[in-house]
């Protein structure tokens, strides 16, 4: 609802405002949309509330009433946006909140987005992306998906690599807004942008973990090369690869901080959310738990901000993770963190990791 109100504010046209949710349920959203974020442009938006069950359609009638602008449908979803297609409609809101994986949607979304569209999606499939159904990885994300300390960060990740293949086939950019989750549902919302970003193609890649050592690394698929050696004796290491995903930022800090400052009224848990977003950009894809590295120093964790200041003070870039809590986003290398871990935590210079 706050990124459809700064939409609203921000946007300049001649028309109205197009906006569509896609599986609306009983229509609160379309709702909240019509009566909380519509009045922050000249022109109420025109706002498309659909849902494929029947008999949701009465229901759907009556929660709309309020709104002169709104449209309800109940066809299926597909449907939907093949008539939107043919008729040459455009949004510049889509809410795509599916129950599973939406991958078979995302195409015809990412089409009927305007220019500078956004897209606001949701995923409930909790196995595949997070390195518990390797096939299904493979099916809905066309990618390989390893069991990883930072799982929901990994889910993030694939989603936005799949949402950026999608884009980049019909010659568009994509920017994330924001990409967040609470372990059951996976939450995204990204721009489509008129044109790719020079550049762009690189922050698809591929990230590597080795489930012994505990080392990471991550190369984008523009520049793929042969992987360095993690820190395990010779021939004991095994990288465990996943990919391809985004290796991009996972938030807009910027329109966070806008997002905050809006006049529409903010529950506190999503405030909370937004200053945990907020700061944490998610430009780096490695991330470890504290619970990993006291076990791995033979300690008890090191208190999370204490060790993002001292890893600050040795020159390294680090957030406390805003995707996964009890997690450290840094560029450390792995000896050089445990050896601050283990000196936070008073047990002497690691002997090795």
């Amino acid at each position: 609802m706050l990124l459809a109100w700064h939409q609203a504010s921000t946007k300049t046209c001649e028309h109205p405002l197009q906006w569509l949710d896609l599986m609306a349920g009983c229509g609160i959203r379309g709702l909240r949309w019509g009566l909380e974020a519509a009045g922050a442009h000249s022109m109420p938006p025109e706002i498309v509330v659909n849902d494929a069950d029947g008999d949701r359609r009465p229901l759907l009638e009556h929660n709309l009433k309020p709104l002169a602008g709104a449209t309800c449908s109940s066809v299926p979803a597909e449907t939907l946006l093949c008539q939107a297609q043919l008729e040459g409609r455009r949004f510049d809101l889509i809410d795509l909140d599916a129950f599973g994986h939406p991958g078979a949607l995302i195409q015809p979304v990412l089409q009927l987005l305007a220019p500078d569209g956004i897209l606001v999606l949701a995923s409930t499939d909790g196995r595949s992306p997070t390195g518990h159904d390797r096939p299904g990885a493979i099916r809905s994300f066309g990618a390989a998906a390893r069991a990883h300390p930072a799982s929901w960060e990994l889910a993030l990740r694939q989603h936005l690599g799949l949402l950026a293949r999608q884009a980049w086939l019909l010659g568009r950019g994509l920017q994330p807004l924001m990409s967040f989750s609470d372990g059951r549902t996976f939450r995204l919302a990204v721009r489509l942008k008129r044109l790719l970003h020079p550049d762009e193609e690189a922050t698809l890649g591929l990230l590597a973990r080795c489930g012994t050592c505990g080392a990471q690394q991550s190369q984008p698929l523009l520049r793929l090369r042969n992987w360095s050696a993690c820190h395990c004796p010779p021939e004991q290491g095994r990288w465990a690869i996943s990919g391809p995903l985004w290796l991009g930022p996972l938030q807009q800090v910027d329109l966070l901080e806008e997002l905050m400052a809006s006049p529409v009224p903010v529950a506190s848990a999503t405030r909370r959310l937004l200053q945990r977003l907020q700061a944490d950009p998610g430009g780096l894809g490695h991330v470890w738990s504290t619970a990993e590295l006291a076990q791995r120093c033979g300690s008890g964790p090191p208190p999370l901000q204490r060790l993002v200041e001292a890893l600050r003070t040795q020159g390294h870039q680090a957030w406390p993770s805003g995707v996964m809590a009890g997690q450290v986003r840094t560029d450390a290398d792995l000896p050089e963190l445990l050896q601050i871990c283990s000196n936070l935590c008073g047990e002497g210079p690691l002997i090795g990791s």
